[in-house]
């Protein structure tokens, strides 16, 4: 294993100092490297990482449901499983350089393992579940919420697959309040109506049709993405 006194650069890239060293050595063990290596003792992330993916998503959680109080439960899921997503933790991980840091087999190495994105992801929720372990809660929610404001800056417009969610998102972050839909118009026989939905979200006014109520606001909202040129 690498001399910890390596990761003293870490540690000062994550602003966090570890009392017990070797949770952060585990953090950071790889499952190719123990496999390559004969000393019994040692410990790969895997466990670390299974509960760092719990208090990762408590935390996210907590950050939302405080940030966010008027949305509901299945925006706050979506919110927070976008957070959370492997490519997400992956540029979190980059931007500390935890790549560098992470023991790898020799197979991994010549793969390119420390760019891998399912391995920087993994090492990421580990490194959260070593801070929580060494120094509680309150530790690993600072590290979190330091690494995470950037998603959460409204500079940052997360994708989600269907407009109305993004714009919902993105307006309660701009503008810290909720789109309004009204229908306006409704065309047609009962049995095949078209409606017509009027968006407002501060200065912008956007219109959608659609077959159905529901259509008819992914469709202002489509639009009034366009506009604002975001998706």
């Amino acid at each position: 294993m690498k001399n910890i006194t390596n990761f003293k650069e870490l540690e000062k890239n994550i602003n966090y100092t570890f009392k017990d060293k070797q949770k952060l050595t585990v953090a950071l063990c790889h499952s190719s490297y123990v496999n390559e290596n004969s000393d019994k003792k040692m410990q790969d992330n895997e466990t670390f990482e299974f509960l760092g993916d719990a208090v990762l998503n408590l935390i996210v959680g907590h950050i939302l449901m405080d940030k966010y109080p008027i949305l509901k439960e299945g925006d706050l899921s979506r919110m927070r499983a976008n957070l959370v997503c492997e490519t997400q933790l992956a540029a979190i991980a980059r931007t500390i350089d935890l790549g560098k840091y992470i023991q790898l087999g020799k197979g991994e190495i010549q793969t390119n393992g420390r760019e891998k994105n399912s391995i920087l992801s993994d090492t990421l929720e580990a490194l959260i579940a070593g801070i929580y372990l060494d120094a509680g809660f309150d530790a690993a929610f600072s590290f979190t919420d330091d690494n995470f404001s950037i998603l959460l800056d409204p500079g940052h417009t997360p994708s989600f697959q269907d407009p109305k969610s993004l714009l919902q998102e993105y307006s309660q972050i701009k503008y810290k309040k909720m789109p309004t839909y009204k229908v306006v118009d409704e065309l047609g026989p009962d049995h095949n109506k078209t409606f017509k939905v009027k968006l407002e979200i501060e200065t912008l006014v956007s219109v959608g049709i659609g077959k159905s109520k529901k259509a008819a606001e992914q469709d202002a909202a489509k639009n009034a993405l366009e506009s604002l040129e975001i998706g």
